[in-house]
């Protein structure tokens, strides 16, 4: 379990640096100003979905909660976008209009990250069903 912890901050995090730094770098290539902080945005995404990651690892060991841990991660698949939007009201709503590259740069991350969360997300939940098969 320590392992896979382990795996996934890492992953998490290369995913933040790697991506934000690319990302800034072709926003500052293009000259294109956004109305709130790239940084912050990543920064929320890789917090959440390595938060969800650890609980999920960590709640499938609990046998009375692993059988529902796929509906338990539906409900957060509509919290993220709520907290989201809660958080960064003031840089995406009261701007009048986003541009395009404004509405772009707040889906990718939020794409990278979502991937990937999924992705370690079902690989605990096959082993689980796995265990649970052996």
């Amino acid at each position: 379990m320590i392992k896979n912890l382990f795996l996934y901050t890492t992953v998490f995090f290369a995913l933040y640096f790697l991506s934000h730094l690319l990302h800034q770098n072709v926003i500052e290539k293009q000259e294109i100003i956004l109305p709130f902080s790239l940084k912050k945005i990543y920064l929320f995404h890789l917090g959440f979905s390595l938060i969800i990651c650890t609980n999920f690892l960590l709640l499938s060991t609990v046998n009375k909660i692993s059988d529902q841990l796929g509906f338990i991660y539906l409900a957060t698949i509509i919290l993220k976008p709520v907290l989201f939007c809660l958080i960064f009201y003031k840089s995406i709503f009261t701007e009048e209009t986003l541009s395009f590259a404004a509405r772009i740069s707040l889906i990718i991350p939020m794409i990278i990250f979502l991937l990937t969360e999924a992705f370690f997300v079902a690989q605990i939940l096959q082993k689980k069903d796995y265990k649970k098969i052996s």
